[in-house]
């Protein structure tokens, strides 16, 4: 696919007018407090992973409305002492698999939480393990546009406030420090990733990569492909609801969530990508941190010839070597000359 958004140095200065809802802050402070203060976590239970150098949990967290969300808590065998933590959300469709699917961050060192997401997990990987019961009928089928005709029944504001409490649920468990918590994700996963920097003022760092809900107005024009294509195949049909669909989606917006944030954050996009355009995610960045004050340290990394994929398993490594430093840690010792065994 060739390059079809704005040109780089266009997207390096692009700070879309946002359609922000004038009771956006209430909006979430209200969701979330809704979603209850009591115990995050309702049980972690030893789960066999197949691993001998990583031991990992099934996890039960309350999110939106007290609801039993599912994770897999991971962390390297044998380590006792409190580790940083990285709570990952997963992309479109997917749910949080098998335990030993995702194994990065755990590896380099880090407690880690991949949450399952609600009503998702039958389009890819190894499926999910948490319902949705409060799917609404004021709107269609898939996630992008269940409840999306108001926005108190959207999908993403339940999918959100798990996501937020999973970060108060990793916090909850043993051998985790939580002064150093970062939120990690890619496509949908990096949304939630954004949407929690912009609701969780205390949050170490934020990792995203390709976000989904950035500049949804202006991806809405440009791509037909999924998840953005299912909401303009609805609109479609229901002729006539374009004006509250971009109400609801008015207070799903990642740039309104990025502009909320403070911590340090680390963005990349494939300049390609026809899936999450990449004006959104430089729109969310370029904003970024804007209303807090707070001048947070925050770098983007941009692929020009690739699309979703991005920097692939390239950037994975410079997200690791970000992340590292940030917080302090040891980095990997580069293969050399090794003396015979």
């Amino acid at each position: 696919m060739p390059a079809f958004d704005l040109p780089l140095k266009e997207l390096e200065h692009y700070r879309p007018h946002l359609d922000e809802p004038a009771d956006f802050d209430d909006f979430w402070q209200n969701t979330l407090k809704e979603a209850g203060q009591s115990d995050p976590v309702v049980s972690a239970l030893p789960a066999a992973n197949g691993l001998r150098l990583v031991e990992s949990w099934d996890v039960t967290f309350r999110g939106f409305a007290g609801d039993p969300v599912r994770a897999w808590y991971s962390r390297p065998a044998g380590v006792s002492e409190p580790l940083p933590a990285v709570v990952e959300y997963a992309g479109y469709g997917r749910g949080r698999g098998l335990p030993h699917e995702r194994l990065t961050w755990v590896n380099a060192g880090y407690a880690h939480l991949l949450m399952d997401n609600r009503g998702q997990g039958d389009q890819y990987g190894c499926g999910g393990d948490t319902p949705d019961p409060h799917v609404s009928d004021r709107g269609g089928p898939t996630p992008a546009v269940r409840g999306l005709l108001a926005p108190r029944d959207h999908h993403y504001r339940r999918l959100i406030t798990d996501a937020v409490r999973a970060v108060a649920a990793v916090r909850a468990l043993p051998g985790v420090d939580r002064e150093r918590t970062a939120a990690v994700g890619n496509s949908q996963g990096g949304g939630l990733a954004l949407a929690v920097a912009g609701l969780v003022p205390d949050l170490a760092a934020v990792l995203v990569s390709a976000p989904f809900l950035c500049g949804v107005r202006r991806a809405l024009d440009l791509t037909d492909a999924s998840p953005y294509g299912e909401i303009t195949a609805y609109l479609s049909v229901h002729r006539g609801a374009e004006r509250a669909a971009y109400r609801t989606l008015s207070y799903l917006e990642g740039v309104s969530f990025a502009r909320r944030a403070q911590a340090p954050a680390h963005f990349g996009v494939g300049l390609r990508d026809t899936v999450c355009p990449p004006s959104g995610t430089y729109a969310a960045f370029n904003r970024y941190g804007e209303l807090t004050g707070a001048a947070p340290g925050k770098e983007i990394h941009a692929y020009p010839y690739n699309g979703h994929e991005g920097g692939d398993a390239v950037h994975v490594r410079r997200q690791l070597e970000w992340l590292s430093s940030l917080f302090g840690l040891p980095t990997s010792r580069p293969a050399g000359r090794r003396e015979p065994m």
